[in-house]
Parts: C-alpha cells; sequence; structure tokens
C-alpha cells in the first residue's frame, strides 16, 4: 500500500493526547504533595510536572521519600482513573479512520502499562493499536529515542515513515531524537505557544488534523 508523504506509522502519547487525563494527574499530584508538603502547591505549580516520570519529578524534592510519593501518587490515580479520565471530541473516530486507513499504530507514553490498558479500555481505544511501549518496557524514557525506536522495531516500521503526536514537549524531542516526523497537540495544557518552541513539524488543532497530514 502507498501512504501520502511516505507516513505509513502514527506514534502517539497517551496521556493529554488521546484521553483527558489532565483533571486525574493534576488532582494525583495535589493528593501526593498535600500529603509531604501541606499547601505549597497549588495546581499552577503542578504543570510542569505534567510529561516527565514521577520519580524524575520526585527525586529532586525529596530523595528518600520518592518511592513512597511514587506509590501515594498512583494508589490515587488508579483509584480515581475512571472517575475522572474524560474524552477528546474526535479522538475515536480519528484513531479508527486511520486504523481502516491501514496505518500502523502505536502507543508511546511514559506511563505504567497496567494504567495505560485502562485508559485505552475506557476509551475503548484499545481495539486500535498493535503496539504499545510503556515506561515499564524501557531503560530510557522520553526524551530519549529509546522507546520510540521499540515501537518502530516492533511494528516494522522505518523512522523516516513514521509521525510521533504528543501534547509534551518530551513526545516532540523523543520524535526528534528518533528521527521520525513531529506532531504537537494545540489541546495541551502546556499552551500552543509552549510546545511552538520545540518546532514540531506539525500542530494540530484537532485530531482530525493528522487525517490531512498523512493522507
Amino acid at each position: 500500500m502507498k501512504f501520502a508523504n511516505g507516513i505509513d506509522t502514527i506514534l502517539f502519547d497517551l496521556d493529554g493526547t488521546l484521553i483527558d487525563t489532565n483533571d486525574l494527574i493534576i488532582n494525583s499530584f495535589m493528593h501526593t504533595l498535600n500529603r509531604y508538603y501541606p499547601n505549597k502547591y497549588t495546581r499552577d505549580d503542578v504543570l510542569p510536572f505534567m510529561g516527565p516520570t514521577l520519580r524524575e519529578t520526585f527525586e529532586p524534592m525529596n530523595p528518600e521519600a520518592v518511592e513512597e510519593m511514587i506509590a501515594t501518587y498512583r494508589d490515587f490515580n488508579h483509584a480515581n482513573h475512571d472517575l475522572l479520565v474524560k474524552e477528546f471530541t474526535g479522538v475515536f473516530e480519528t484513531v479508527k479512520a486511520l486504523k481502516e486507513g491501514g496505518y500502523k499504530l502505536g502507543i508511546v507514553t511514559t506511563k505504567m502499562h497496567d494504567v495505560v490498558l485502562k485508559g485505552l479500555k475506557l476509551s475503548k481505544l484499545d481495539q486500535f493499536f498493535d503496539v504499545i511501549i510503556a515506561l515499564d518496557h524501557v531503560t530510557n524514557a522520553k526524551p530519549d529515542p529509546e522507546p520510540i525506536m521499540l515501537a518502530l522495531e516492533q511494528l516494522g516500521s522505518k523512522p523516516e515513515t513514521a509521525i510521533m503526536v504528543g501534547d509534551n514537549y518530551h513526545d516532540i524531542l523523543a520524535g526528534k531524537n528518533a528521527g521520525t516526523k513531529t506532531a504537537a497537540v494545540a489541546w495541551s495544557l502546556k499552551g500552543r505557544e509552549y510546545l511552538e518552541k520545540f518546532e514540531p513539524d506539525f500542530m494540530l488543532e484537532s485530531m482530525a488534523d493528522i487525517l490531512e497530514i498523512v493522507q
């Protein structure tokens, strides 16, 4: 099959890109931080923590308690997952169209695999993805190219025929480091102007925009 623009593979970040986990993540951070540092952090303070791994966020704060903080975060996150996760408009229809169009689809995330599956099943997106690369599958998380290269290897794809779609600088830099095209999503909580600093190849106003790029 021949594909427009030579792209036959689309890799997606999960949180903030395919599913709206913003409230879940912010509340999980606030719950954890208020336990260890009561009333020190606001919702705006935790926005920079969205994207990096939990270890990268908590270790500089409190190296001695980092494991406890990660466990506290994950316990709250798991318990409140289905209550707080929402859908982004147009994502299901777009991903379905890509799948039906013969594109190879993968998830590349800094989330743990079990929680990735929860989010995909809740949003009914689990039926569309051939490969999931989660934090527990790699040694080095995004922006290192390792997760993307592993996804491409499992999909039988090459970097030059792939595009990485995400809502954070980690996604854009990981794609650049791996040699793929990159697309940022304008609905990111980080904001369009922030993401433009990292020079993605494309900016998506809605998920359906990816169809015009690859088709």
